[in-house]
């Protein structure tokens, strides 16, 4: 692992994940809340890329030429959808119990993705570039947040887009995201989540245009407690994404 790597990259976060890597593909695990949320970010950035790069988003594969970069892929949520669409999927996660299970799974589903046990900045000197790169739920647990995201935006195409999605640093996201869903509705297993790292909007957004991107879009995402679904909303103070473009 080298220097800049390491910068980054934080292993009590990698072990915490690899204890659960068995249970990505598992509705009803520990990784429900993902499968949960899913719907509404794959409908995001299948809509925001397709109006972006002007193909029909509702055609079976509009994103076929295209490649995308998953970055934090875990057990391939995210890598194998964005495969049906058309995209050339590269997935990376430090973890090799995590790669092992989205490897498992993607030759179960025959989904077509490159998995690879790695990290952005190991990424950056190889020379890779893609038009789309997801940082999911990634940046709340990165140990260099400032660098991570420098060597993330140079992965990305001229022209091509960012998704970053976390967690607001608010006493609502502390409230809800933390202590509500790890301690009291037993979403999330106890210590997933660090709110010391929890990201400002504002924060981030200064960060990703300090690494030469532009932003086109801040995206909030909250629980409707009625219909017990996740929907697109004004509301950052809890969970939002950005959307950038080099």
């Amino acid at each position: 692992m080298s220097a800049q790597t390491a910068r980054s990259v934080d292993p009590s976060e990698i072990e915490k994940f690899s204890r659960m890597a068995a249970e990505w593909w598992d509705p009803t695990g520990k990784f429900a809340p993902l499968h949960k949320f899913n719907p509404v970010r794959l409908k995001f950035i299948r809509e925001t890329v397709a109006a972006h790069v002007g193909r029909d988003g509702k055609s079976l594969r509009p994103f076929e030429g295209l490649s995308l970069l998953d970055i934090g892929c875990g057990g391939g949520l995210l890598s194998e959808p964005m495969s049906r669409l058309g995209f050339a999927v590269t997935g990376v996660d430090p973890s090799e119990k995590n790669i092992g299970t989205a490897r498992t799974h993607a030759a179960q589903s025959g989904a077509s993705v490159d998995y690879r046990v790695s990290d952005a900045e190991a990424l950056v000197p190889q020379g890779l570039t893609f038009d789309v790169v997801l940082n999911m739920e990634v940046v709340e647990h990165v140990a260099d947040l400032r660098g991570y995201l420098e060597s993330t935006a140079a992965l990305v195409k001229p022209g091509g887009l960012m998704f970053v999605a976390t967690l607001n640093r608010t006493l609502k996201a502390l409230a809800l995201a933390k202590v509500a869903a790890e301690y009291i509705l037993r979403w999330l297993p106890p210590g997933t989540h660090d709110w010391d790292k929890f990201v400002a909007p504002a924060e981030l957004r200064a960060m990703l245009e300090d690494s030469a991107l532009k932003i086109l879009k801040t995206q909030g995402v909250a629980f409707d407690a009625l219909s017990w679904d996740w929907r697109l909303s004004s509301d950052t103070d809890v969970n939002y994404m950005v959307v950038a473009e080099r």
